[in-house]
Formats: structure tokens, sequence, C-alpha cells
């Protein structure tokens, strides 16, 4: 996710964010493969998926809420609530388990003083689980936006935490 500055999760789209979610729509055979690309757009621009904007992107793509709702919540990187500035993704795959993404995430609950699914109180890091990253061969391994990180061990944490900071 984007560390830019984002507009509050209330103020209505914008016109070049509706512009681009017509071009998905466009490009698209049917609006709900558009919804993926439209609610991504829109967690960019605003940090998460609020229910106006769900329901926003919805009429633009001639849909109902509650179908791209379902939408929303099949695909587990888009986020229907506030999120911190940077996301932490932990992978708790068997490859992680066994190379020791437990003790990951017992350090990063120390450091960050969260559970997982929490928020920091300064809005910078929110902590969740992910079923798999893909990098089996770098276990155990988390990505904060869009980097990857593997072969986790504290010292690597601790180093990885500050370059978010």
């Amino acid at each position: 996710m984007s560390t830019a500055e984002r507009n509050p999760a209330s103020a209505p789209l914008d016109p070049a964010l509706r512009e681009t979610i017509a071009t998905f729509l466009r490009e698209s055979e049917t609006p709900r493969a558009a919804g993926i690309d439209a609610l991504k757009a829109v967690q960019k621009r605003h940090g998460h998926v609020s229910d106006d904007h769900l329901a926003e992107v919805a009429a633009l793509l001639g849909m109902t809420p509650a179908e791209l709702d379902g939408v929303a919540t099949f695909y587990n990187l888009i986020f229907r609530r506030p999120v911190g500035r940077h996301v932490i993704l932990l992978c708790d795959s068997v490859a992680c388990w066994v190379m020791g993404a437990t003790a990951a995430r017992n350090l990063l609950r120390q450091r960050l003083g969260i559970e997982p699914g929490e928020t920091t109180p300064d809005g910078r890091f929110t902590l969740l689980p992910i079923v798999c990253l893909g990098c089996c061969d770098r276990a155990p391994a988390m990505m904060i936006g869009d980097d990857l990180h593997g072969n986790l061990t504290p010292e690597r944490i601790d180093t990885i935490l500050e370059q978010y900071r």
C-alpha cells in the first residue's frame, strides 16, 4: 500500500479516480472483473475502502453494494476498515510456520505493542496474518506494502521496522 498522504475516507471520489474506474469498466469483460482494480485504486487513494466509497464504486460499475462487497471481502488485500500507514502481512503458511513464523509474530507483537489485526496507536503499522506470500524458499516471510522481506530473524525484523518508522 502506498505511504502517500491519503484523502479522508468520507470524501467523495474525485473526478480523476472516477475516470480511472470508468476505464477499468470499459476494459473489463464484466463489472465484477473491474471491481478489484477499482477497489484497489480507491484504497491506494484513501487508505481503505469505506462503506461510502464501496457504494459509490458499485454505482459506477452498475453493481449493488452487496455484490461489490462480496468481491472486496473475497480478496484479502482490500481493507474495509482503516489500517495503518504500513500494513505488515506476516505469512502463516506451513513453510513459514515450520521456519519460525511464530517467533517472528511474537517479536512483531512485542516490538509494535499490538496483536494481529490491530493498528499501532500512532497509526503507523497494522499487523495482519496472510495465508501465503509465495516465497517459501525464504521463510519465514512478511510483506510491508509492496516490499517482500524473507529469512526473518529478530535482528532483521528490527532493521526492517526501522526502515518504516
